[in-house]
């Protein structure tokens, strides 16, 4: 990769801020060592036809990789790490690892995640949540406890620090708001061992670095 360029959203939602997946691709390449540039959108403009060039279902990341356009977080987010050893493994059997949590993140763990995310931050005031949300985090806390009985014993998912570190813990932090990782003995101490990194701090500081350039006035 000689250029590359991520593409988040200029403002968001105080609650969405640091969860907006454009985070995960900004830290695959600060801990892959790659230079990039941040392309930001107005959310208002996601449905512009440039921009559906770009991402054809108008929502971020988009990310271009030597002038092609690509989307999708985890798509990205493999294609850095098969760019970088500190992401990817060589060996044929910890890498097969690393993409089966990788796709595990995003299939299996995420779904109910963002639901449950979803649910709290946009639809907590309505009169079918209370029903909804019990058995979602039913599903949450048994999907969590298979990841926590991986991590017994490990620092992180395929024994080093890797691309499925990066998303698993991207998606755990869905769950933020809730006790659901920060008070389990295993998933607390791994979300704050990724959280911890220099990499993620320098990627969540851009972020955000950027939604305060881009503050309306009057806020």
């Amino acid at each position: 990769m000689t250029e590359f360029t991520v593409t988040g959203f200029r403002q968001v939602p105080p609650f969405a801020r640091g969860i907006v997946r454009d985070l995960r691709v900004r830290w695959a390449l600060e801990e892959a060592g790659l230079p990039y540039e941040v392309d930001l959108v107005d959310p208002s403009e996601r449905k512009a036809p440039a921009y559906l060039r770009k991402q054809p279902f108008g929502m971020v990341p988009a990310a271009t990789i030597d002038g092609a356009a690509l989307f999708e977080s985890g798509a990205i987010v493999q294609l850095v790490a098969e760019e970088s050893e500190a992401l990817m493994p060589t060996e044929t059997a910890p890498r097969r690892e690393v993409v089966v949590w990788m796709h595990a993140a995003l299939n299996t763990l995420e779904p109910p995640l963002d639901a449950l995310f979803a649910l709290d931050m946009l639809h907590g005031g309505e009169s079918w949540a209370p029903a909804r949300r019990p058995g979602l985090v039913e599903t949450v806390r048994d999907r969590l406890a298979v990841v926590a009985g991986r991590l017994e014993g490990r620092a992180y998912l395929v024994d080093r620090f890797s691309a499925a570190d990066i998303l698993m813990a991207s998606v755990l932090r869905l769950a933020g708001h809730t006790d659901l990782c920060s008070a389990d003995p295993v998933l607390g101490p791994y979300l704050a061992r990724c959280e911890g990194r220099p990499a993620f701090r320098a990627a969540l500081d851009s972020q955000l670095a950027d939604y305060a350039r881009h503050e309306p006035a009057g806020t």
